[in-house]
């Protein structure tokens, strides 16, 4: 009997997150009569993808009053390989990772939350596919797996009518993007991509723009200091031990093509790689880009153009380019031309990676300043805004009177809700969330388009509507992977 009324629960959840139907959702500090919020009113969500970011993401996550974490899904049992950011310290092994620490982190945590000796609620699983079978009372899965499983995970889910959160990116290829976001809109399930970003500073960027304070925006330049992992190799890692105990090679191939395992592909350090990440403007990308997007109301790019760093070898006493159809350049540059939604305008956006910068304002040097490692800067026909990348220190260059410009423009008020608040409410059936894959489609689009044209070595002219590249067919092939058989989509 009470799994009956769980299945009508979830039912009622996912009927209504789809329609848009409202439901109460009871905010953090009104709790039932054990002091805590009841099990009712929490969605069952399981983890996919228990490696560094989906364990620390889970630190947080696991105390939001609306998520109950039911499940562990890694196709890695449990190891202490996982590679970290930073110079060296020493150490003689990883950090911890997969299914069965997720599982431990996550009975030990509700253990000690509920004052209980001990809980063994959640339950642990190699593959996906399983999970989505055997689990029947799941509402949603959070997906933090390698780039290339993204989309064929969220689409199985959606399919199950299993709502989806996901790290980014959407996809590491064109079609998966546009085919998971096609998805959502078909299945109306909810869905979430975890890069949605909305501060304060947003708004007042925008109300800058708004009143005219550079003039019209000509260009949008984003810089990052990654890649923080290793990249730029032109040949297969020769570093293919045994694969490891515990942890299963083809569950983590996925899609892609058979090939020999090498940790140099797995863990932390899989967005090097074409087929397996989608390189520095997806890793940093949708957190800027997803907000200058909304900031100046732009659609899908017509064109990218794309200038790469490449290496060199000598082979018969003559010092020659090495072509590298295998991973992610040492740095690279993007160019875009973005149409203005709803004008007949364009903006100019650039792409700077790999310690690459743009130029530094005269106005800029002229007051002794100069470019941070990461940034974003808008250049309009009277000035410009410069900020560091999530747009703090927010600053007028080259505006007669900027200080006193700054000081007397107010940004609109606007309620501000954090995302995971903003994303529980929506998988409850509330208010759809600002995060939702058909939210993030263009600039997904943007982000994919511009590691084809990395690819192709060259300017691009797109066809959105046909999704295919005129210009240039040649680099159409990027679009989509080589799938292994069964796993097509």
């Amino acid at each position: 009997m009470e799994e009956k009324k769980d299945l009508n629960r979830r039912e009622f959840i996912k009927k209504t997150a789809a329609s848009g139907i409202s439901l109460t959702i009871l905010p953090g500090h009104v709790l039932g009569k054990s002091g805590r919020t009841g099990p009712s009113e929490r969605l069952n969500i399981a983890l996919v993808g228990a490696g560094t970011q989906g364990l620390s993401q889970l630190n947080g996550w696991i105390k939001h009053s609306g998520l109950q974490f039911t499940s562990v899904c890694d196709p890695n049992r449990q190891s202490n390989d996982y590679p970290q950011w930073g110079g060296p310290h020493g150490e003689k092994h990883g950090a911890s990772g997969g299914r069965e620490v997720g599982k431990q982190r996550i009975n030990e945590y509700y253990a000690q939350a509920r004052g209980a000796g001990s809980y063994d609620g959640c339950t642990a699983y190699a593959d996906f596919r399983e999970l989505l079978e055997k689990e029947r009372d799941l509402d949603a899965v959070f997906i933090m797996t390698p780039d290339h499983l993204h989309a064929t995970i969220a689409i199985a889910a959606m399919k199950r009518g299993v709502m989806v959160g996901t790290h980014k990116p959407v996809a590491n290829f064109m079609y998966e993007a546009r085919l998971a976001c096609e998805t959502a809109a078909k299945t109306k399930v909810a869905t979430q991509l975890f890069a949605f970003l909305d501060h304060k500073e947003n708004y007042i960027v925008k109300e800058w723009i708004r009143r005219g304070v550079i003039g019209k925006v000509k260009e949008l330049h984003r810089w990052t200091n990654r890649p923080v992992w290793p990249q730029g190799s032109p040949y297969l890692p020769t570093n293919t031990p045994p694969i490891p105990e515990g942890f299963d090679w083809e569950l983590w191939l996925g899609p892609s093509q058979p090939r020999r395992y090498s940790p140099d592909y797995t863990h932390t350090v899989f967005r090097g790689w074409y087929e397996f990440g989608a390189g520095c403007l997806a890793d940093m990308g949708y957190y800027g880009f997803w907000v200058d997007w909304r900031v100046l109301n732009l659609g899908i790019p017509v064109t990218a153009e794309a200038n790469s760093s490449f290496t060199c070898e000598v082979r018969d006493f003559r010092s020659t380019p090495v072509k590298n159809n295998l991973s992610f350049p040492h740095a690279a540059t993007i160019r875009w031309k973005v149409p203005v939604l709803g004008r007949a305008e364009t903006v100019e956006v650039f792409w700077y990676e790999g310690g690459i910068r743009p130029r530094t304002p005269d106005a800029l040097i002229a007051k002794g300043g100069e470019l941070s490692k990461e940034g974003v800067m808008f250049v309009g026909e009277k000035g410009i805004i410069m900020a560091d990348y999530g747009y703090s220190n927010l600053r007028l260059v080259g505006v007669d009177r900027g200080d006193d410009i700054v000081a007397s423009i107010k940004a609109p008020e606007v309620e501000m809700i954090g995302q995971t608040d903003e994303m529980v409410r929506a998988f409850k059936g509330g208010k759809a969330s600002r995060g939702s894959f058909e939210n993030a489609r263009i600039v997904a689009e943007a982000i994919c388009l511009g590691n084809v044209a990395i690819r192709a070595e060259r300017r691009l002219e797109w066809d959105t509507v046909n999704m295919r590249v005129t210009n240039a067919a040649e680099a159409n092939k990027y679009l989509r992977r080589k799938y292994r058989k069964g796993w097509e989509l």
